[in-house]
């Protein structure tokens, strides 16, 4: 089992809890693990990235190499159009619809749609209105992890358990509003 992932978004949107709960399913998997992120300006609303390399096998380099990336998990559709030179030709796109502009440049919504529907694999979600007519409206990162669930390889019911121990002391309300997030992804992908 080898699955290369890039997370990506923007400084603030979760991206590395999602990788936080990824990695914590895998390590109770037994399995592998290595990461990298890249912060940049996250704090300001700049560009936040992270490479995760799961692998049943050991794992020599935390950096995915280009045309290698099994899934790219995207908080923002731009984002995700930024790593897909990384993206292996059988490659997943899992990501938000709703774009986060936060340059005075942003590309026109419908250009980056054409381009990511060119791309035989994508799943594309309001996750944002799906957390709010949800009444889970701090958990839409974790519905983009329920919709990328099956592309990850790794069990529903380890990511769910994850969850509880990522965001355990935090309280059982938030754990419940995760694991009710993750399901509604998982739900949203089919």
């Amino acid at each position: 089992m080898k699955t290369d992932i890039i997370l990506c978004g923007v400084g603030g949107q979760g991206i590395l809890s999602i990788a936080t709960i990824i990695g914590e399913a895998a390590m109770k998997e037994n399995l592998y693990i290595k990461q990298a992120e890249v912060h940049g300006m996250s704090q300001r609303g700049g560009d936040v990235q992270s490479n995760l390399r799961i692998s049943s096998d050991p794992i020599a380099s935390d950096l995915i190499p280009k045309g290698q990336a099994d899934v790219i998990i995207s908080m923002e559709p731009m984002e995700a159009l930024r790593y897909l030179p990384f993206l292996s030709k059988e490659g997943w796109i899992i990501t938000s619809s709703a774009p986060f502009v936060n340059i005075p440049n942003y590309p026109e919504m419908d250009i980056i749609t054409a381009d990511l529907e060119k791309i035989s694999n994508v799943i594309m979600l309001d996750i944002e209105r799906l957390a709010k007519d949800n009444g889970v409206p701090r958990s839409a990162n974790v519905i983009l992890l329920g919709a990328a669930q099956k592309a990850l390889g790794i069990d529903y019911e380890k990511i769910e358990d994850a969850i509880r121990r990522v965001f355990g002391r935090k309280g059982e309300a938030v754990v419940e509003a995760n694991i009710k997030a993750l399901a509604i992804g998982k739900e949203a992908q089919r």
